[in-house]
């Protein structure tokens, strides 16, 4: 006998009520079929995979199995194409639910160049999805429930202010579409092992303080990997240690009934789109297999428990209420499971036939095609003549007075934001004031170092707010934010406490485009304050380190050394289309050296256009930063000594300028590379290997490098000034390798 069965979705108003007084009326006999069609063929598509996986036609393989449904409940709760998804790997069952194919998700398994999640980059299983809005899901767990608190922020901000959701010519909004809906609802999702990241915790936090229309999924399956979830979480229940978190409505239910998820997440999904808050549903599922095909259970787990858990198997649960109660009989479910044996298998086939990525497109989408950062878009580096108020919390005038580089950032930072409505700053202590009633009295905060002073007050509190003292918070969030065509310029207090924000920054900001192969793209803008020479600052105040973040693709890095160039770099990074790590030296915040007159609000200089500084014609030394200055003052007593120094402030140092530098040392024959960062595996390290390689023929001496001690700064100002290069220990090089 066959069965006709539908693939279409069942309609929102057959599955969500848009209210919270819910029926408790019974899933009716299409309701159940179509659930059990979506469990079954996720489940076969697993099947599927682990055959192809033996037969190492693809190689790796992690399922959903004993998750459907939990997933499939939730898939039909939401809105595709409308509410927004951050799923994490087991999720294919959710995925099938709102409308990825059998066929796409063994693409990916594949490595297919038409893989439409990651054109073959990404594992199987790491979804993504533009039309369906599914957030390109990486490896990292738990990362992702950031980047939906983020991308729920946006959306309230957008809905709040439609206008700024306009296109504009000459900056990355041109290439960013903006949807938005009043009422959309942010999905993420995790198993019970990530609940131990502090990821998990800081996400929980912002949606509820901020009442964020976010759903929480735990699929708790009991282990991560091998590890027992009483041995993850604290009395071995996620629900318990959540359930004080204010503005949330909170659900546990057995994640193997489909009935009960379905009502679990009708209310779950009916709460956020009210308004009221975040929602937070923790499903008790069960992993009928191995973690994936890498790991084998049966290490670990007891034939009894196992056995246990196939006995909840949900698939086998629906199937029997579908016999139980009348809905099919065992020959039309029968012809069913053959439809979709089939469909699963003719998916695979296609797979298998499908083309295999280029190897030329490797670096594709690494940066952005559209929007190029180094060209003459960006660059208006003459400053306008005077004439015209503009820039910073006091006003001014375009070639008025020389400010410091702490004026010409805070000016910068407010013309950008009078011109582009999609900007957010916040960060740790950057508002004037949280509680806005205190500004009638006090000047405000407006950050450690004042760079911020005056946003709030201009802009307003949506735009201009404190984040929570979590690194990896602020960072995330400016993932969901930028993802959905927002720019959130952020700050991170101290480079010393980057670090907690580093998996975010490495694995999700500057992988985001690449991995879903352009399909999605987060250009935020980190601002970070770095470096020594501050007198007191001690280790954890003064560190530098930007040779591991110029290691990252896909990440730009910027470090100006005045306030001129930081004036006009900072403008660029706002308005390019690449995440941007901007670099502001402490100790130059207000030196005198290299203060400059407000150039006015469409002065812009391009990524990896070095400038010189000082011209030479005998040493060539290159450098960037807080050396800058003190290698001037170097090259000055040099050249009493008859010594020619020509100095090349990069400026940018991903990317960074090699034609400068090689038309410089091909002029001078003799170069140092100097920086205040340790000399070991520093950053002037790869730019005298490239010289040595690429230059050798010009070079009269061997490369020199300076840097600072392979240590970190202490605390007093004897140690410090030993351990950090000075303008004497750059004159030393230069005299010594004119000698050479």
């Amino acid at each position: 006998m066959e069965v006709a069965i539908s693939s279409a979705r069942v309609p929102d108003s057959d599955v969500a009520t848009g209210g919270l007084s819910l029926e408790q009326a019974a899933l009716r006999p299409e309701q159940m079929i179509q659930i059990y069609r979506l469990m079954y063929l996720s489940r076969r598509v697993d099947d599927r995979e682990i055959l192809l996986k033996r037969q190492q036609k693809i190689f790796f393989q992690i399922s959903g199995a004993g998750h459907e449904a939990l997933q499939v409940a939730a898939g039909l709760a939401l809105r595709p194409g409308y509410d927004w998804v951050f799923p994490y790997y087991r999720d294919r069952a959710l995925c099938l639910a709102l409308g990825v194919t059998p066929t796409a998700m063994l693409l990916q398994a594949v490595g297919a160049a038409t893989d439409p999640a990651s054109g073959g980059r990404q594992m199987p299983t790491h979804w993504s999805s533009k039309a369906l809005q599914i957030v390109s899901t990486s490896s990292s767990t738990t990362t992702q429930l950031l980047h939906a608190v983020g991308c729920a922020e946006a959306g309230r901000y957008f809905s709040r202010h439609p206008e700024a959701a306009e296109k504009a010519a000459g900056d990355y909004r041109a290439y960013h579409d903006v949807e938005f809906h009043g009422d959309e609802v942010v999905f993420t999702s995790l198993g019970e092992g990530s609940t131990s990241q502090g990821e998990f915790w800081e996400a929980l936090n912002t949606a509820s303080n901020k009442k964020l229309p976010v759903v929480f999924c735990v699929e708790d399956n009991g282990y991560a990997i091998s590890v027992p979830v009483e041995v993850n979480t604290p009395g071995g229940n996620i629900s318990r240690l959540v359930a004080n978190f204010p503005n949330f409505h909170f659900v546990e239910v057995d994640g193997t009934d489909a009935e009960a998820c379905v009502r679990a997440f009708q209310e779950a999904v009916a709460y956020c789109r009210a308004g009221l808050g975040p929602a937070f549903v923790h499903g008790h599922v069960v992993r009928p297999y191995s973690h994936s095909l890498s790991d084998d259970d049966k290490l670990y787990r007891s034939t009894a428990e196992r056995e246990a858990d196939a006995m909840r198997d949900p698939l086998a649960k629906m199937q029997m209420r579908l016999l139980r109660e009348g809905v099919l009989t065992d020959e039309q479910i029968n012809a069913l499971e053959q439809q979709l044996d089939h469909e699963a298998e003719m998916a695979a086939e296609r797979a298998l036939e499908a083309p295999l990525p280029s190897v030329e497109g490797i670096s594709a989408h690494v940066y952005s095609e559209d929007l190029d950062p180094t060209s003459s878009l960006f660059a208006t580096e003459q400053v306008e003549a005077p004439g015209s108020a503009g820039g910073g919390k006091t006003g001014g005038e375009k070639g008025s007075a020389p400010r410091t580089m702490a004026d010409l950032i805070n000016a910068c930072l407010h013309d950008e934001m009078r011109r582009d409505p999609r900007i957010v700053v916040y960060g740790e202590d950057v508002a004037d004031a949280s509680r806005e009633e205190a500004l009638a009295e006090v000047k405000g905060k407006g950050g450690v170092f004042k760079l911020t002073a005056g946003l709030q007050s201009e802009f307003g509190s949506e735009r201009v707010f404190n984040s929570p003292l979590a690194e990896a918070n602020i960072v995330g969030r400016a993932v969901g934010y930028a993802v959905r065509g927002m720019k959130p310029v952020v700050e991170i207090q101290f480079f010393d406490y980057i670090w907690p924000a580093m998996h975010q920054i490495h694995n999700e900001l500057a992988l985001m485009r690449w991995r879903s192969n352009g399909t999605w793209a987060a250009p935020a803008v980190i601002r970070v304050p770095i470096g020594g020479y501050l007198t007191g600052g001690a280790i954890y105040h003064s560190q530098s380190g930007e040779s591991i973040f110029t290691h990252i693709p896909g990440l730009r890095v910027v470090f100006p050394s005045n306030a001129l160039d930081a004036n006009g770099l900072l403008r660029t990074a706002i308005r390019c289309d690449d995440p941007v790590l901007f670099l502001e030296h402490k100790r130059l915040y207000r030196e005198t050296y290299g203060r400059a007159p407000y150039p006015g609000p469409e002065f812009a200089i391009p990524f990896g256009k070095a400038r010189i500084v000082r011209p030479g014609e005998h040493i060539t030394l290159v450098t960037y930063g807080a050396i800058v200055p003190r290698a001037m003052q170097a090259a000055q007593k040099a050249q009493q000594q008859g010594i020619d120094v020509e100095i090349l402030d990069l400026r940018t140092l991903s990317p960074y300028d090699w034609e400068a530098i090689a038309t410089s040392v091909r002029k001078t024959s003799r170069v140092i590379v100097a920086h205040e960062d340790m000399i070991s595996w520093g950053y002037g390290a790869e730019i005298a290997a490239r010289i040595a390689d690429e230059l050798f023929e010009y070079l009269d001496a061997p490369v020199r490098r300076i840097g600072s001690m392979d240590t970190f700064v202490a605390y007093q100002p004897l140690l410090e000034d030993a351990i950090l290069p000075q303008p004497e220990t750059i004159l030393k090089a230069i005299v010594d390798l004119k000698a050479y």
